[in-house]
This record gives C-alpha cells, sequence and structure tokens, in this order.
C-alpha cells in the first residue's frame, strides 16, 4: 500500500529564521531521506514553494487563476513523501521518524499520513 505523507510547518514563523536556519533544518531530513531510500520504501520526496503557489478553479467552465495557495492557514504544506508501508500502522511508524514528527513544535511542524491509490504507475521525475 501507498501512503503520501504531508509535512506542514508555520510559513510566517518560518520566514524569520535565517538562510543558514532554514539551511540546517533542510540538512536535518536528508538522513530520513537517505534512510528510507535504502530501504526501498521511499517512492518520492519533494519540498514545496508556498509562496509562489497559483491555485486554478473552474469559473465558467474554464479555469480562473488565484495566485496563492488555495487556503488560508497558519500551518501550510511545504514538503511530501510517498513511501509504500504494509498498512496503516507501518506507515505510520515509517513517518514518525522524519525530524518533523519529533522536533520543531515552535515552527508548526506536523506529518499527515493517508493511504493513496494510484490510477496509473508512477513515472520517473525528471528534471527540466
Amino acid at each position: 500500500m501507498k501512503y503520501l505523507c504531508l509535512g506542514y510547518y508555520d510559513a510566517d514563523t518560518f520566514d524569520t529564521l535565517s538562510a543558514q536556519e532554514q539551511e540546517a533544518i533542510a540538512r536535518e531530513c536528508q538522513p530520513f531521506d537517505a534512510t528510507l531510500d535504502e530501504s526501498g520504501q521511499l517512492l518520492a520526496v519533494a519540498s514545496l514553494r508556498y509562496r509562489e503557489a497559483v491555485t486554478l478553479r473552474p469559473r465558467n467552465g474554464k479555469p480562473s487563476r488565484i495566485d496563492g495557495p488555495f487556503a488560508e492557514a497558519k500551518e501550510v504544506i511545504g514538503s511530501f513523501f510517498i513511501i509504500e508501508a504494509d498498512d496503516l500502522d507501518d506507515a505510520i511508524r515509517v513517518a514518525a521518524l522524519h525530524p518533523a514528527a519529533n522536533w520543531g513544535e515552535h515552527l508548526g511542524f506536523a506529518i499527515e499520513v493517508r493511504p493513496i491509490e494510484f490510477l496509473e504507475p508512477m513515472q520517473p521525475l525528471t528534471d527540466n
């Protein structure tokens, strides 16, 4: 079974950190990603840029562009990873190893775990 793990954070608080502090946090996640990749359970991982989001909503049968994320929220999605796990308990066990599940409370860190189904097999991502 595949699970989508969404990494949340408080964007306004995170923006008060220096570039060096932000980079240090990203470096904390890299060993987790590497270990999970070596285990064969990691299918994809990515960071998301919050301030550059665009939402498309249907209006009169056509897409209408809204700059910014769809929902106004204190905690926003800043990353995701997709894992292969035996069941929800196994997925929770794996996600609980991520640094954002263990520290960063003052930054609003959280991991949400959701079971997913693919309609088509995933293709490898390529850099553009």
